[in-house]
């Protein structure tokens, strides 16, 4: 375990952006979000006030910007970039930045990013990939109509790659457009309770009601069985028959 607590903060003009990093963080043992800052104003105070380690920094924010309000801090507060936009990236590293991580964030690479402060932190002598103790989530967020929504791993029926998006398909015809990889989502869903069929689909094994060797059935929805994934995905369904 850390022998020295990680003091943070959160600095985002999204609410939302700030609740998500706060969920993730929740999970991390020994990482604590001490303030949770609309702007940089309120960062400002927040640095002044506390003794802060690390600060998770939006960089597009109205009046002040992450980029001077970075640059304005002392080089010894650790600073990782949350954004939106992928054109900033340059900017933040030349800042010496700890990471760089693109909206929508998900834990696993929220993860990357603390073990990559872990390493550059002299102050932990311990072993960075023992330091985090993680409390397992049943849900992922996605960024769909400009949001970030909410999604049970129980609600997901499959999904479905369109070229730069993908549909996340849910429970009563409901459905999620989100911009992300198939193979990035894969990433994030729990291991054995979801299989990917074809270079395009991704299903909930739960779901499986009847299979042939081309396709799946889930409700009245068909997925088919690629021939590159076939034999694996025949393979594991037959096991649980």
């Amino acid at each position: 375990m850390m022998t020295k607590p990680v003091n943070c903060i959160i600095v985002d003009d999204e609410a939302l952006a700030r609740e998500v990093l706060e969920n993730h963080l929740d999970k991390i043992e020994n990482i604590h979000v001490i303030a949770s800052c609309k702007n940089a104003l309120e960062a400002f105070q927040a640095v002044n006030s506390h003794h802060v380690d690390l600060v998770f920094l939006d960089i597009n924010m109205p009046d002040i910007s992450g980029l001077s309000f970075a640059k304005s801090i002392s080089d010894e507060l650790k600073i990782i970039f949350t954004t939106a936009y992928r054109d900033y990236a340059v900017d933040g590293f030349d800042l010496k930045a700890v990471d760089y991580l693109l909206k929508p964030i998900s834990f696993e690479r929220l993860l990357q990013g603390i073990h990559k402060y872990l390493d550059e932190n002299a102050s932990h002598e311990q072993n960075p990939g023992e330091a985090l103790h993680i409390e397992k989530s049943d849900f992922i967020f996605v960024r769909a109509d400009r949001k970030m929504a909410k999604v049970s791993f129980h609600e997901i029926l499959y999904v479905e790659s369109l070229s730069d998006y993908i549909k996340i398909h849910l429970y009563d015809d409901k459905m999620l457009i989100t911009r992300e990889t198939l193979s990035n989502l894969e990433g994030r869903l729990p291991r054995g309770k979801f299989l990917r069929t074809h270079r395009s689909f991704i299903v909930s094994l739960d779901k499986v009601e009847r299979f042939t060797s081309d396709t799946i059935e889930i409700g009245k929805y068909e997925i088919p069985i690629s021939r590159s994934y076939r034999d694996t995905v025949i393979q594991l369904l037959e096991s649980k028959s």
